[in-house]
């Protein structure tokens, strides 16, 4: 026998040979990336059943600091009454840092564009206190129940509540866990 034909006879063994060994490496690899999808599918799985009840609550928390700074509601837990306007002033200034500050660790759970909103809102409500003990006619001498109601007056004639931008993406993003 020729070296051709004997290279043509080894040919026919080996090139079908390949042709399997091809095919079953194919074949193994799909398993082994299918088995790894399914085992990290599987990891988060069980990582979700612990991390969304602890989200779920840090969603809770922060809608509740949204809330509780709102000035409508933080006039009404924080009595005016006897109080010069100079120490209302820094006590509503004290009890929404105080309220931010109990909830920052809430921002592992939620998005960083979420907890920029809920950063602005705590600035938004600051800053109406102030530009509303500022506005007093003589802020030293006045009475809390006058920078209360000056307070009022300015969330009146502003377009929006400062916490209902922060509130709504705050709810959203909750929403999109389900």
């Amino acid at each position: 026998m020729d070296s051709a034909a004997y290279l043509f006879e080894l040919l026919k063994i080996i090139l079908p040979a390949l042709v399997v060994a091809g095919a079953i490496y194919l074949l193994f690899k799909q398993y082994l990336d299918k088995d790894q999808q399914r085992r990290l599918i599987e990891l988060r799985l069980a990582s979700s059943k612990e991390t969304l009840p602890l989200r779920l609550q840090a969603y809770e928390r922060v809608v509740l600091m949204l809330e509780r700074i709102s000035p409508n509601n933080v006039l009404v837990r924080l009595s005016s009454a006897g109080q010069s306007a100079p120490d209302y002033h820094r006590l509503l200034q004290q009890e929404i840092r105080a309220e931010y500050d109990h909830n920052l660790s809430q921002q592992l759970y939620v998005s960083a564009d979420a907890w920029v909103l809920v950063k602005e809102a705590k600035e938004n409500v600051l800053t109406m206190v102030n530009r509303a003990f500022h506005g007093l006619p003589n802020p030293g001498q006045a009475r809390g129940t006058e920078l209360a109601k000056r307070i009022l007056e300015g969330l009146m004639t502003d377009a929006a509540e400062p916490t209902a931008q922060a509130l709504a993406a705050v709810k959203h993003e909750a929403f999109g866990l389900f």
